[in-house]
């Protein structure tokens, strides 16, 4: 009878740990917790630690809580001048309502994958065909990627999901018409790079007009005053000379400086000779210097 008890009481003990265990859900940070009964999802446990549940009767299903990334397949998609680009995506993504999520798509991220593909494609090619391809290649800043989330909107709120962020890895135009698009690209900064030369030539012209117009005055007018000032100072020098001869004790002395001035103009040059009579004032002085 002692040994029997002891395997009840074993027995006992066991079950209430199974039990005891099967009734705790331990929810981590990265992960939401949801308890279902007979299938149905009776309730979401979203803070980390433990809780508990009605064993055997509930069950528990995790989904993640952290940011998730989906890589959108490669696809073509026609601007709207008609112009085929390669487009390359990634999505970041989480669940925000693990209920919603759980009721609508089972529960799966991969069921989650596919309504991204299909919505964030359709949105993307939206906003492409309505704008050129030079817009799409040179809106590359932020622009287009907000533009494709805008055009979501709410889409994805009956889902239980929200898009953080839709980057576009790469936008490309197909092997065959890239080297076209390249050159009239090249082309079209070669025109207008010649268009700026053009009007940086035209205007150091119109400064070299302008600069040489002003020298011009300038030393129209230095000419000016420099004829004036010589005008002035032939005239002051002729009403010295006028003053000086009209003074009877020197006109003498300076008929004969004149006379001397005029002697070394004639001796300029080779084989000069001046005769002089014996009474000439220059004469004189040359006797005298004997």
């Amino acid at each position: 009878m002692k040994t029997m008890k002891k395997i009840i009481l074993i027995v006992v003990v066991f079950l209430l740990l199974i039990t005891g265990a099967s009734s705790i859900v331990v929810t981590r940070e990265n992960e939401y917790s949801l308890v279902r009964q007979f299938g149905r999802v009776d309730h979401v446990v979203t803070e980390a630690g433990i809780s508990f549940k009605i064993p055997f009767f509930q069950s528990v299903d995790k989904l993640p809580r952290q940011v998730l990334l989906y890589d959108l397949p490669s696809s073509d998609i026609i601007t709207s001048d008609k112009k085929t680009m390669i487009c390359d995506s990634y999505i970041l993504w989480r669940i925000s309502d693990p209920l919603k999520f759980a009721q609508t798509l089972n529960s799966s991220v991969m069921n989650a994958e596919g309504r991204l593909d299909v919505i964030v494609y359709n949105s993307t090619k939206n906003v492409i065909s309505s704008i050129t391809q030079d817009n799409v290649i040179s809106g590359r800043d932020g622009e287009l990627s907000a533009a494709i989330i805008a055009n979501i909107g709410n889409s994805f709120d009956q889902y239980g999901i929200e898009i953080l962020a839709i980057e576009t890895k790469k936008l490309d135009l197909p092997g065959d018409n890239k080297a076209a698009v390249y050159e009239r690209m090249i082309s079209e900064r070669d025109n207008i790079a010649a268009t700026y030369t053009a009007e940086g030539s035209s205007e150091a012209q119109i400064i070299r007009n302008t600069t040489d117009k002003e020298v011009t005055v300038l030393l129209s007018e230095a000419e000016k005053e420099a004829a004036i000032l010589i005008a002035e100072g032939e005239a002051e020098y002729m009403k010295i000379l006028s003053e000086a001869y009209n003074d009877e004790s020197k006109q003498e002395f300076y008929s004969f400086v004149r006379s001397l001035d005029a002697l070394k103009v004639s001796m300029q040059g080779k084989n000069k000779t001046v005769i002089l009579s014996p009474d000439s004032p220059i004469a004189q002085i040359f006797y005298g210097g004997q």
